[in-house]
């Protein structure tokens, strides 16, 4: 299924615009991307107004933050909600956290009727929370097959038989392959700028550049543009300017560049998922692909779109539902939080959850 969010709904949005978070526009310097003071004081902490977290609402949500032992190390698990209620577990894209990725639009005010039947589970990738102290040299960084595995280890650790993924960029490539190996723990995909194949030959050399000037200069005015670029596409960087000086912001004062540079380095080394559209109901129970129901989003200007286009060929039709989002680049959660509140609420109804309850709430 494919659907095209246009303009018919603007004058709505236009009433919710005002529930919209407010940004107030920073000085950075742009042409050398000079890194900030970093924050002293931990995410999960009540900050003065000056010193609110980026990208955040004027009260930032009430979160338990917990540490889950794996294999490759401590993750950081931001949860939100009620531990009784069905889970919803987010991963974040490469240079976010649960904070700067998802926290303005899980804390956007339309969000909140869905949010009463949900607890929200937003996993950090190692070494990528805000604060996170530096990973030692010659570390191992988990590969994103591995990276899946993590995401197993914190359902069994919160004892969770059965979610709802909500990921973006990399971390929605690293749901979709935690899914493949455990279907029966997924009951719904949420993947916004997912890619289902190895990175390209330009990828490649553009991020390995990046990650390379991250490990040994830091936070350089290269590495702030081309991840800038991947989170919004050249378009929304020219007429969202706010937006972006925010988004710059946080990279070059609550990133640790070197933990970064092995993100990236695992994100760029990534196998195609091997994903293929079987027609045939015979070969479809063998065939490689998503068991659940599964929504992609992208928005026009988005520099994945192509990306999520090609994705949603090589799954079942009747399974997956595409979405392109107008006037939107990259960063749908920022650019268009109604329109997406709008698609996951219909999602999650079409997946039984809280039908009558979220329709009254809304």
């Amino acid at each position: 299924m494919v659907f095209l969010f246009n303009r018919e709904n603007e004058a709505k949005d236009k009433e919710k615009d005002k529930d919209k978070m407010s940004y107030q526009k920073l000085v950075v310097d742009e042409v050398s991307g000079t890194p900030l003071q970093e924050m002293t004081k931990p995410t999960h902490e009540k900050l003065d107004e000056t010193e609110q977290p980026l990208l955040s609402s004027s009260e930032a949500p009430a979160y338990q933050v917990d540490f889950v032992s794996t294999e490759w190390g401590n993750v950081l698990v931001a949860v939100q909600g009620e531990k009784t209620k069905p889970a919803i577990v987010t991963f974040h894209d490469i240079g976010l956290n649960h904070v700067t990725c998802f926290q303005s639009f899980f804390n956007y005010a339309d969000m909140q009727p869905i949010l009463k039947h949900f607890c929200v589970y937003h996993i950090n990738a190692i070494g990528q929370e805000q604060g996170a102290p530096q990973l030692p040299d010659g570390f191992q960084y988990p590969t994103m097959d591995q990276l899946a595995d993590v995401v197993l280890a914190v359902l069994k650790h919160f004892r969770i038989s059965s979610v709802v993924g909500f990921g973006m960029g990399a971390g929605a490539n690293i749901l979709a392959r935690f899914h493949l190996v455990h279907p029966e723990m997924v009951d719904g995909l949420v993947l916004i700028n997912c890619v289902s194949t190895q990175s390209t030959w330009s990828e490649w050399a553009q991020q390995k550049l990046s990650s390379y000037y991250l490990r040994g200069k830091g936070m350089t005015n290269y590495s702030q543009e081309y991840l800038l670029w991947h989170y919004f596409g050249k378009k929304t960087m020219e007429t969202h300017q706010d937006l972006v000086v925010q988004f710059r912001e946080n990279l070059a004062k609550s990133v640790n560049a070197f933990n970064l540079s092995l993100f990236i380095d695992a994100y760029i080394k990534r196998t195609d998922l091997n994903l293929r559209r079987e027609l045939d109901r015979t070969r479809r129970v063998t065939s490689p692909s998503f068991d659940c129901d599964s929504l992609l989003v992208a928005g026009a200007n988005s520099p994945h779109l192509n990306d999520t286009v090609e994705m949603n060929s090589r799954l079942n039709p009747q399974k997956a539902t595409w979405i392109k989002l107008s006037d939107c680049g990259g960063m749908i959660l920022e650019e268009q939080p109604g329109k997406l509140t709008e698609a996951f609420r219909l999602f999650l109804q079409g997946l039984g959850f809280g039908k009558k309850q979220i329709c009254t709430d809304i």
